[in-house]
């Protein structure tokens, strides 16, 4: 995995072109952040869009960096390549080359790989600099001023408040520092934050893991989260294409937080590698073994900078009560959800396992599970945009999967099997109610579904409208047909049937 290139051995002569202001060995900046910015937006142009809000104007130290940036954006606003070769040209036409350090230069500024994901972390350096720069030259000129002859004390102070209500006021119109990076028009909001986006995994009518929302799977130890979980990353790798028969969306790089027992999770994936997944495990899966550096209640940005330093755009928590000091405190569940939306804000999508009460495990196979059985403070689930229920017993390669909390739609509850041998799962082929309404010859009512989705006994109001969903998704995709009921009097009522569509039929004839 390329964390970065070393940094260029050459640049531009401070003596010979001014490539330094003469301030050099007083203010503060980091060459390593300007060449990494300026290396990230040679390779990608897109990246210019997103350091352009972060960095403002004069951010950068060396003159001759601030040019490269301007010629940079000339490009970018003309929508052209912004490669060491044609900026070459750009600035040759400009008479800037030399003075920039020469095609050599820009050649090795493009080497410095630490890629777009770190782009906006390094942008945000530089313009911490370009205000220290700024306050120490306001700090230099009082000092010049209060060692003037006959200085007056009273004007020197009015004069220093004036400029830090001058530097406030800029800040702010120019739209940087932390009150407006992550602020946005009402219009971009609805149209471009994601509420179109296609799905993790599923699909839009029945979505179990949101776009920049995090999926929790839940459930006691031993009925399969993990291998559920594998299978997903493996999908998410290219490595199959669907999980329970519902497809899941492409990843770049994920990050496996194995902190608990990396040995057993080790084995689990191993169930499912082959030597022909050697390339795209070696570069498209990062996992952390063991504990964290700090727990990520005590240190909300470390979710975010482990996504930027490893380059992935998905994680995976092994477990959540690893990943925080207590469960219980809701103060920390809180940070910790504060973490969880840091990492979510910057493109980065998350998967959590966790586990359920120790009083409910025990409960039974047929009873619905609900979202207060799951373990710690109620704002870990909360804040969590989706969560999957695993129901069984420990072992037990029969298990049932409960959609406690939907993006869209739902799923479930699905009755699957894990073959603890290969790592696979599936699903059982009698609880879908596609299934259930072809070998029906009678039709099914929604209460009809409802009892056999749960497992028998008198299913509650919530079981039967989830049923009747169900069914009315099959007559919108031309599955089924319908047939109203009637309200009940004296003589009793009759309830709304469902009967499987001639196009269903002959689709299995």
């Amino acid at each position: 995995m390329n964390q970065g290139t070393p940094l260029p051995s050459y640049s531009p002569s401070p003596i010979a072109t001014g490539a330094e202001p003469p301030d050099a060995p007083h203010a503060p900046f980091n060459n390593d952040a300007e060449c990494a910015v300026l290396g990230a937006c040679m390779h990608d142009r897109t990246v210019i869009d997103t350091v352009r809000p972060v960095l403002g104007d004069d951010a950068f130290y060396r003159p001759a960096h601030e040019t490269i940036w301007r010629a940079l954006l000339a490009q970018r606003r003309e929508d052209k390549p912004t490669d060491p070769i044609v900026l070459t040209e750009l600035l040759q036409r400009q008479g800037d080359l030399q003075r920039v350090g020469g095609p050599v230069y820009l050649h090795q500024l493009a080497n410095v790989l630490y890629g777009a994901s770190s782009a906006e972390y390094h942008a945000e350096i530089i313009r911490q600099k370009a205000d220290l720069r700024r306050l120490h030259a306001s700090a230099v000129r009082t000092l010049q001023r209060a060692e003037e002859p006959g200085a007056d004390p009273e004007a020197i102070r009015s004069e220093i408040e004036a400029e830090v209500r001058a530097e406030r006021e800029r800040t702010l119109a120019s739209g940087q520092g932390r009150l407006n990076r992550f602020a946005t028009d009402g219009w971009t909001f609805v149209q471009e934050t994601g509420a179109d986006t296609e799905p993790l995994w599923g699909t839009r009518g029945k979505t179990v893991w949101a776009s920049g929302e995090s999926l929790m799977i839940v459930g006691a130890p031993g009925v399969g989260k993990t291998t559920l979980a594998h299978q997903v990353i493996f999908a998410r790798l290219g490595l199959q294409e669907t999980v329970l028969e519902m497809p899941v969306a492409p990843s770049r790089r994920v990050l496996y937080l194995a902190m608990d027992r990396p040995k057993q999770i080790a084995k689990a994936m191993k169930r499912r590698v082959f030597d022909t997944d050697e390339k795209i495990l070696r570069e498209g899966l990062v996992v952390w073994e063991g504990p964290l550096p700090a727990t990520l209640d005590k240190e909300p940005d470390l979710l975010a900078d482990l996504a930027a330093a490893h380059q992935a755009d998905t994680i995976v928590i092994d477990s959540l009560k690893d990943a925080v000091s207590t469960m219980v405190d809701d103060s920390l569940a809180v940070a910790f959800h504060n973490a969880r939306n840091r990492a979510l804000r910057g493109g980065v999508e998350i998967l959590e396992l966790h586990h359920q009460r120790k009083a409910t495990a025990d409960a039974p196979r047929g009873q619905r599970p609900a979202l207060d059985q799951v373990y710690g403070s109620t704002w870990y689930v909360s804040g969590a945009g989706s969560v999957l229920f695993v129901a069984g017993k420990a072992g037990d390669p029969a298990v049932t999967l409960h959609h406690l909390k939907t993006p869209t739609g739902e799923i479930g509850p699905l009755d699957v099997t894990h073959d603890h041998v290969r790592g696979t799962t599936t699903v059982d082929p009698t609880k879908d109610p596609a299934v259930l309404l072809r070998t029906a010859p009678n039709g099914l009512t929604a209460r009809d579904l409802a009892t056999v989705l749960i497992g028998g006994g008198e299913p509650e109001r919530a079981d039967v409208e989830k049923a009747r969903r169900h069914l009315s998704r099959l007559v919108d995709s031309g599955l089924a047909t319908r047939a109203d009921g009637i309200a009940g009097g004296a003589g009793g009522g009759q309830q709304t049937r469902f009967y499987a569509s001639a196009r269903h039929l002959a689709s299995v004839g």
